[in-house]
């Protein structure tokens, strides 16, 4: 299905310290990331509309390979610019409107919005039970937009039609930049876009993945973090939101051929790069010379750790491995180094907290 966008960037941005299209979010201007994920999104006719600045807008848009529009009235409120924006939807099935303070949206939700598209009424995107940004709205209500009064703004007219609120993991939806604390908000999810926040992991999980899945996931995750924050009280600087992050989603692809590189691929294509890395070597990694772990060693470490939800020695997980394969010698050498892989990381664990893991595990209650 053909599907395009309108941004709505002809505001005066009033509540903000900067005007909003151009500021500068990390490296690129808070129009530019809009840009970027409806294209990566897979939108095929996109749309900017001006206002306020408009010859500024205008220039930023040409940089961007982009389309602009000019809308005269928008000093009359934001329901102009969507009429001005939605009459160059023509040729598409459906549309997306979005105002360009809305920058931090994962390209793998337009993806899957576009795959729930209907040919009448409007489909949400949802997180955590709340409607988010942007609506995808069939063609066929352009004539009713365009008629309509604009009390209420394009929010009370879709209202009235058939809405599809559609769950997604990402938190971005609910994200805007109306206030320089909103835009602080965004400056610290910038920086952990390819890591997620446990929030939007959590969500995906339970999208994605079976309720045994999950919870192995959550219990694998208490489990690397207690040990991750014990080591760094100790002078290491772990990401516990990285370590947390894919230790939960470590088995994402469980049940598939090479489930770690699957999950890793799958992780990456959601725009996961930091998960991805780790969740692909989670099943085994080698004891690092340098006599110290990374989130990527402790996932592994704290997935020998847990089986389903239970707290088990590392020596029992192998073992019962050992038994199911005894008849297998070239599995049993591969569970056998596996097994000396695991030791050493718990060893170096171990030499750094200056105590078992046994005992550090079940004085912070890590058990279900």
């Amino acid at each position: 299905m053909k599907t395009g966008a309108v941004i709505l960037a002809g505001g005066y941005s009033s509540r903000m310290n900067g005007f909003k299209p151009l500021m500068q979010l990390g490296k690129k201007s808070l129009l530019e990331h809009s840009v970027r994920f409806f294209k990566r999104g897979g939108v095929d006719k996109l749309v900017i509309v001006t206002g306020h600045r408009k010859d500024e807008v205008k220039a930023e848009a040409a940089r961007l390979g982009v389309r602009s529009i000019y809308n005269k009235d928008y000093d009359k409120g934001m329901y102009s610019s969507v009429c001005a924006g939605v009459k160059q939807m023509k040729g598409v099935k459906a549309f997306f409107i979005l105002p360009v303070d809305i920058p931090l949206i994962r390209p793998s939700t337009l993806k899957t919005l576009r795959g729930k598209a209907r040919l009448k009424g409007v489909v949400y995107p949802s997180f955590d039970g709340e409607r988010g940004h942007p609506p995808l709205i069939s063609s066929a209500l352009i004539p009713a937009i365009l008629k309509f009064d604009g009390s209420g703004g394009l929010k009370a007219l879709l209202e009235k039609y058939p809405g599809t609120d559609i769950p997604v993991w990402d938190q971005g939806i609910l994200l805007d930049a109306d206030t320089p604390e909103d835009f602080q908000v965004l400056e610290n999810r910038l920086l952990q876009m390819d890591v997620g926040s446990r929030a939007e992991v959590m969500a995906l999980a339970e999208l994605v993945m079976k309720k045994r899945g999950c919870e192995h996931g959550v219990m694998v995750a208490e489990t690397a973090s207690v040990i991750g924050r014990e080591l760094n009280d100790r002078g290491y600087r772990l990401d516990l939101d990285l370590l947390f992050n894919s230790a939960l989603l470590h088995d994402i692809a469980k049940g598939e051929a090479q489930h770690e590189a699957r999950g890793a691929e799958m992780l990456k294509k959601l725009g996961l790069k930091q998960l991805s890395e780790i969740v692909a070597a989670h099943r085994d990694v080698t004891v690092p010379a340098s006599g110290k772990v990374q989130e990527k060693e402790l996932v592994c470490l704290a997935d020998k750790l847990v089986r389903g939800t239970e707290k088990m020695p590392i020596e029992q997980r192998f073992e019962e491995k050992l038994l199911l394969y005894a008849k297998d010698p070239q599995a049993c050498k591969a569970i056998r180094k596996r097994l000396a892989n695991a030791k050493g990381l718990e060893k170096i664990v171990v030499e750094s907290i200056g105590r078992p893991l046994a005992e550090l595990l079940d004085s912070k209650q890590v058990a279900r």
